[in-house]
């Protein structure tokens, strides 16, 4: 059974830093291209990170580039994001995912975590 468990979100200030972990079991994150997105209150799920299986090549959205970094630690079988310099708006639900389809240029996912909540404060 995939599962897969967000943690350490928080109450950071503008330009604070926070990281992010993302437990998986029941597969092999190094085995399958992982994707991070976030969900802003009152807008749709925003893809901004991923890594990919076997050589860990990542890719990151311009709103985040320079700032988030994803890792992964292979025998934890989890998921890391450094963020440094958070704005305000990085303040969303942030989810860890197997899947990411997207339809009409809106995200989907269906196999995600509970999320954890990032808030900045200005």
């Amino acid at each position: 059974q995939v599962q897969l468990v967000e943690s350490g979100g928080g109450l950071v200030q503008t330009g604070g830093s926070l990281r992010l972990s993302c437990a998986a079991s029941g597969f092999t994150i190094s085995a399958n291209k992982m994707y991070l997105v976030r969900q802003a209150t009152g807008r749709g799920h925003e893809w901004f990170s991923t890594i990919n299986s076997g050589d860990g090549g990542t890719t990151y959205a311009d709103s985040v580039k320079g700032r988030f970094t994803i890792s992964r630690d292979n025998p934890k079988n989890t998921l890391y994001l450094q963020m440094n310099s958070l704005r305000p708006e990085d303040s969303a639900v942030y989810y860890c995912a197997k899947d990411l389809s997207t339809i009409n240029g809106n995200y989907y996912t269906r196999e995600r975590g509970q999320g954890t909540q990032v808030t900045v404060s200005s």
